[in-house]
């Protein structure tokens, strides 16, 4: 997808392994309404119909799903909110108003999900991404450019299972824990403390100060201070929140494979328990990752999530996860690519990483990792909003 720039009113946002741009094509034209409240701990999530005006279609899921689901459409069609909106960048959008996209949008999914329930028995096989692929017109005739230039390999979500030759789940995970440093020095780091900065995609030279918390086996948090206002991801081994700036929902909590996600988040900052973050492991073939040659293992937890991890077959290093939700429109991707490990108390954790989903990426460098460190339970709880920062 193009990047966009700030002024056109979408943001990018990224941070523990979530990326968005909210208010891309939200087509239902939400805004919050009067009276909504955030939702309490422990209360069954708020609905899109609870919370944004005009929903005529995408009732019944919860928020954290209908913004994701704004992703996808943005990533599918390569828009952004203005291109829908009425007033979208501007400081008085009209996000209930049904400009002609809008109305043209609700067909096409009520069309899509037809296609799937007459043809497909109601699974997914079709989506927005299946015609469109970043075009707003689907196209009709094949590039000849296309057929005979270099080909471009699109795995599919679900991998299938490699034949007899590959190591097995157990063997790629035993090899990559030993890489780290071994079980025994894993066990010993219980917490660490982590400060660099955060360069959103796009945003040559303008990287922010960036935090991140982390206590075993499944609290994190992290917190980048950008001009706006904090984006912050936090997880305290039960609930997970999301909090961004300048949105028609500044904060809002995760729900099903959302949440399951970032607990995988959580628990792969201790990878000890790797074997046991998810169900139905399983080894797919072979391939590379920017050049590196590297074996690939596939599980599935609760919710729907669907973890595809890949391991550097030299080293047994993690280089990358990409992880899926379910959406009302299909699956929502999650990628994180890990690279320049160091030893931090005798456990290697990667210096670098890039967290993308759908239309947006941040680009982490650490500067400094704290192990061991007394952490106040704050910092995993829900996140509090900070004002706009003059720079």
């Amino acid at each position: 997808m193009r990047p966009l720039s700030r002024s056109t009113g979408a943001r990018a946002a990224v941070l523990g392994g979530v990326a968005l741009w909210i208010g891309s094509v939200a087509w239902t034209g939400a805004q919050t309404a009067p009276g909504s409240r955030p939702q309490a701990p422990g209360s069954p999530p708020q609905m899109s119909e609870q919370v944004f005006k005009n929903i005529q279609v995408l009732k019944g899921i919860p928020v954290d799903e209908f913004m994701g689901t704004m992703g996808l459409f943005s990533a599918a069609l390569s828009v952004c909110c203005a291109e829908c909106h009425t007033g979208a960048g501007t400081s008085n959008p009209k996000w209930e108003d049904d400009p002609p996209r809008k109305r043209t949008a609700r067909r096409m999914v009520q069309m899509v999900a037809a296609i799937n329930r007459d043809n497909f028995s109601g699974r997914q096989v079709v989506t927005c991404w299946t015609c469109h692929r970043g075009s707003q017109r689907p196209l009709v005739t094949p590039a000849l450019d296309k057929m005979y230039g270099e080909p471009v390999i699109e795995p599919p979500d679900i991998l299938a299972a490699a034949p007899a030759g590959e190591p097995t789940v157990d063997q790629i995970f035993d090899k990559y824990l030993q890489a780290l440093g071994g079980p025994a020095r894993l066990a010993r780091l219980t917490s660490y403390v982590a400060k660099g900065t955060s360069t959103p995609f796009g945003d040559v030279g303008k990287g922010y100060p960036a935090e991140i918390y982390a206590k075993a086996p499944d609290q994190l948090a992290t917190i980048v201070h950008q001009q706006d206002g904090d984006v912050a991801r936090t997880f305290d081994g039960r609930q997970g929140y999301f909090l961004l700036p300048l949105t028609v929902v500044e904060e809002y909590p995760w729900t099903g494979g959302a949440l399951e996600g970032a607990k995988l988040d959580a628990e792969l900052a201790f990878p000890a328990r790797i074997k046991q973050a998810l169900t139905s492991w399983r080894v797919s073939f072979s391939t590379t990752v920017n050049g590196v040659d590297v074996r690939v293992v596939q599980g599935t937890g609760a919710a729907g999530l669907v973890a595809t991890l890949y391991f550097d077959k030299q080293s047994g290093l993690l280089v990358r996860m990409i992880r899926y939700t379910n959406s009302a429109v299909g699956r929502v991707p999650t990628q994180l690519d890990f690279s320049d490990y160091r030893a931090v108390a005798g456990v290697k954790m990667p210096f670098k990483w890039s967290y993308s989903w759908l239309s947006g990426r941040d680009d982490f460098v650490l500067a400094d990792v704290q192990p061991n460190v007394a952490i106040d339970p704050a910092r995993f709880a829900k996140p509090v909003p900070v004002a706009r920062r003059d720079r």
